[in-house]
């Protein structure tokens, strides 16, 4: 199995051999699995597995946390927002301000019609009334949104690191 490296110049990128993504996978599915139980799978010691866990934790590639069912714990308010900021050179400062946001769970800056887009989870409609119509719209160089609400969660999990494969 040969896997693709990342292609960006960045000098944080770090590069990852077929056991790095074998372990990688293996925690993908079950977070708690022990190491004893990975080396077994893939045929290595429990010490190799412990270093390379650790040293996969200290670069930040992974985080190990635990996934919680957001509808069974009380978020029942999962929105999508589109973001235009003005003037322009404010895009950093929205961002970095929305980042605050102990609601927010996903948060990126865009190309296309707006310049940010963010996820935000409230506990109910209330909640979100307060995000979205005081707190976002106070921040300086907030120029229009869009929101869209998740009606229902039919998917949501890591990316499928299998995609990393060269073809052959």
């Amino acid at each position: 199995m040969s896997l693709t490296q990342p292609t960006n110049t960045n000098e944080n990128a770090v590069v990852l051999d077929e056991l790095d993504f074998a372990i990688l996978g293996q925690l993908q599915e079950d977070g708690r699995r022990s190491f004893t139980d990975m080396a077994e799978n893939l045929k290595t010691s429990a010490s190799t597995i412990r270093s390379r866990a650790s040293k996969l934790i200290e670069d930040k590639t992974i985080q190990i946390v635990g996934r919680v069912n957001t509808a069974r714990v009380g978020f029942h308010a999962y929105v999508h927002i589109k973001i235009s900021v003005r003037p322009a050179n404010l895009i950093e400062s929205v961002a970095a301000q929305l980042q605050e946001f102990r609601e927010v769970s996903f948060l990126a800056v865009t190309s296309g019609d707006f310049d940010i887009q963010v996820d935000v989870m409230c506990r109910d409609n209330n909640h979100l009334l307060e995000v979205i119509n005081q707190r976002i719209p106070n921040i300086e160089g907030v120029y229009q949104t869009k929101t869209d609400m998740y009606i229902k969660i039919l998917k949501y999990s890591q990316p499928d690191l299998g995609l990393l494969n060269k073809p052959k």
